[in-house]
């Protein structure tokens, strides 16, 4: 693996008030907290401030130029790595003590970006590979982004995300959920001066007053009963966790006695609807149990996309996904509207089957040569990457 990549930024938007910033973790720098500088290719490690909330000390927004134009970066090997998208305005980073950096926040309506039409891709470049991928678990930006890698081996991976007027599709499709099933899919769309600028995840509904409570527990109820044996041991419904790691395949039933889901060995309560939007909470809590912690994954993905009753093994095939009410619309909306149905929409939306089709809208690889990302989604979709890596590959 190379000790640098170059990253190919494309304004696809209708302005030049387009701007990058890259923030991450060095690895080959002691793990210092870096920001690459504005000339692209300088890395910036802010000192730690006496107090909290303070200016950085050099200018990180790097301009994308004219409608059509792209600039180059080079970064060295990060973890944890982010490449910020702005439209229209600059975003204001901060440091606290520590240093502690402090990123934009779609949460906090005091936070100086709440109305900056922003997004980003996330990364991480170590000895073992590029990894990357479209990020929309904690929401969905007004200004779409595409990812394209690169390989030495000639390959070219692509995330088309979605086109200039997606978010507006989403909106609209979530109003419309929200009519036929009251819930408040709608209040998750953020508007400013009379258009959507973003679509919050379900998880964080409650910073905009959308309450999800109760939400998926009649189907968590509806599974368990499926899943729980009658007296002469027979189940309606069989459930296969491909844990795709060493325990391998485990059945899965609920204890007639305990009423607890129990899964080679590990014993699961039932989930509440928080503990599926977030899948991070109650049982689908990590711990030191390896066996445990590899079923987790698998099994709140098969809770999120409601297929746990509609296939015997899991991770399940995607044609299977949110064909169930209650279901993820958010996520299954967010899938919709991506131009090849790709993106991370919760936490787990990588797992898949083995051989199966990937929904996280992820581009790895151990030979990369060229990143590319591609913002504003004039274009999405029309040239498949094919003009982000082809300018400059060496």
């Amino acid at each position: 693996m190379p000790d640098s990549l170059k990253i190919r930024v494309r304004n696809d938007t209708d302005t030049d008030q387009v701007w990058a910033y890259v923030t991450g973790i060095a690895i080959k720098s002691e793990g210092k907290r870096c920001i690459l500088e504005s000339d692209g290719s300088s890395l910036y490690f802010p000192a730690s401030p006496s107090e909290i909330l303070q200016p950085l000390e050099k200018d990180c927004a790097v301009s994308l130029g004219a409608p059509g134009s792209a600039v180059t970066l080079t970064i060295p090997q990060i973890a944890g790595g982010r490449i910020w998208i702005a439209r229209g305005k600059k975003l204001t980073f901060l440091l606290n003590p520590g240093p502690a950096l402090v990123e934009p926040s779609v949460l906090n309506p005091s936070d100086p970006n709440a109305d900056v039409d922003f997004g980003f891709a996330e990364f991480t470049l170590n000895d073992a590979q590029l990894y990357a991928n479209i990020s929309y678990v904690d929401f969905v930006p007004r200004l779409p982004i595409a990812i394209t890698l690169k390989q030495a081996s000639g390959e070219i991976q692509h995330v088309a995300g979605m086109a200039a007027t997606g978010i507006d599709e989403l909106a609209s499709a979530l109003k419309k959920q929200s009519a036929e099933d009251g819930r408040p899919w709608d209040k998750l769309v953020v508007e400013r001066d009379g258009q959507v600028l973003r679509v919050l995840n379900a998880t964080h509904g409650d910073a905009v007053g959308a309450s999800f409570a109760g939400y998926f527990e009649p189907h968590v109820d509806e599974v368990w009963a499926a899943l729980t044996p009658d007296p002469h041991g027979r189940s309606r419904c069989a459930m296969r966790i491909n844990t795709q790691a060493s325990p391998g395949i485990l059945d899965g039933a609920v204890n007639a006695s305990s009423g607890k889901l129990e899964i080679g060995g590990e014993v699961f309560d039932k989930p509440t609807t928080a503990d599926i939007l977030g899948c991070n909470s109650g049982p689908f809590t990590t711990g030191p149990s390896a066996t445990r912690n590899a079923i987790i994954p698998r099994l709140a993905a098969a809770f999120v996309r409601t297929a746990l009753l509609d296939a015997d093994e899991h991770p399940s095939q995607p044609a299977g996904f949110y064909k169930r009410d209650p279901t993820n619309h958010y996520a299954r909306l967010v899938h919709e509207c991506n131009i090849d149905a790709k993106g991370y929409a919760f936490a787990y939306d990588d797992v898949q089957p083995d051989e199966g089709d990937d929904q996280s809208g992820k581009v790895n690889a151990g030979d990369p040569i060229l990143f590319a990302v591609t913002v504003g989604g004039l274009h999405a979709g029309k040239d498949a990457g094919g003009d982000a890596v082809h300018e400059d590959a060496a």
